[in-house]
């Protein structure tokens, strides 16, 4: 997206009047110059996404080329949209510009790691952790301890370097590790919640974190079996 499209697109956006007022849209050269940074941010957030996407490269090639199994059935990833970053800055109650969103957000880059089974999913979060230039921010395991709702995921905020031409940008990135399974479950239930205006009924809260048991526990016999099979070898 280029400078213009992005201007285009910020003035539509219902979501960013408090970012830019009608003072800098007024002004064309504040307004292109904020846009300009805006760009360069998100780049350098893309570049730490390419980076993290290029190791779990390697590591599926290298299992490949080992003839191992391979931990990784599929990986997504993105980067958050300029009105999701105002909302979430306004829901914390935080300054809403560009100092305030890279200091305080923490999801703006966002790589998801969908594994087979449960192990898998620690095996890749210790090989990530063990490179020298990823330091581990913050954890929090879903799947020790699911949310209320039935979610369970392991999530890894880390923080990796992006050397450019003339300087390098530490820049966090959210990792998200499921198991095909959990993924399933969190992308059905985020549809469904986001796809009501009313407040879920407390029935279908149960509904769903009874669901999310019944995968949990398929998850668990389907690794079971293949430990079982593993062992025929």
């Amino acid at each position: 997206m280029n400078i213009e499209e992005l201007a285009a697109e910020s003035v539509n956006d219902a979501e960013l009047p408090k970012v830019i007022t009608n003072e800098l849209i007024g002004n064309p050269d504040n307004f292109y110059k904020m846009a300009f940074e805006f760009q360069q941010i998100m780049m350098v957030y893309e570049s730490a996404i390419k980076q993290i996407e290029t190791k779990l490269d390697i590591l599926n090639k290298e299992n490949k080329v080992s003839g191992r199994r391979n931990p990784i059935e599929t990986v997504k990833s993105r980067v958050k949209s300029p009105q999701s970053i105002a909302s979430k800055l306004e829901s914390k109650k935080l300054p809403i510009n560009f100092d305030s969103m890279v200091e305080n957000l923490h999801d703006i880059a966002g790589v998801r790691v969908i594994c087979p089974y449960i192990s898998d999913i620690y095996s890749v979060r210790d090989i990530l952790l063990k490179q020298p230039d990823i330091t581990l921010l913050e954890e929090k395991d879903y799947i020790k301890s699911p949310k209320e709702s039935g979610y369970r995921s392991l999530h890894l905020v880390i923080e990796i370097p992006v050397y450019l031409s003339e300087s390098t940008h530490n820049v966090k990135v959210e990792i998200q590790l499921r198991t095909i399974a959990m993924d399933f479950w969190a992308s059905l239930e985020h549809e469904l919640r986001y796809k009501t205006t009313a407040k879920v009924p407390e029935s279908v809260r149960r509904e769903l974190f009874r669901v999310a048991e019944t995968i949990a526990m398929t998850d668990r016999e389907m690794e079971e079996i293949a430990l079982e099979l593993q062992n025929l070898d």
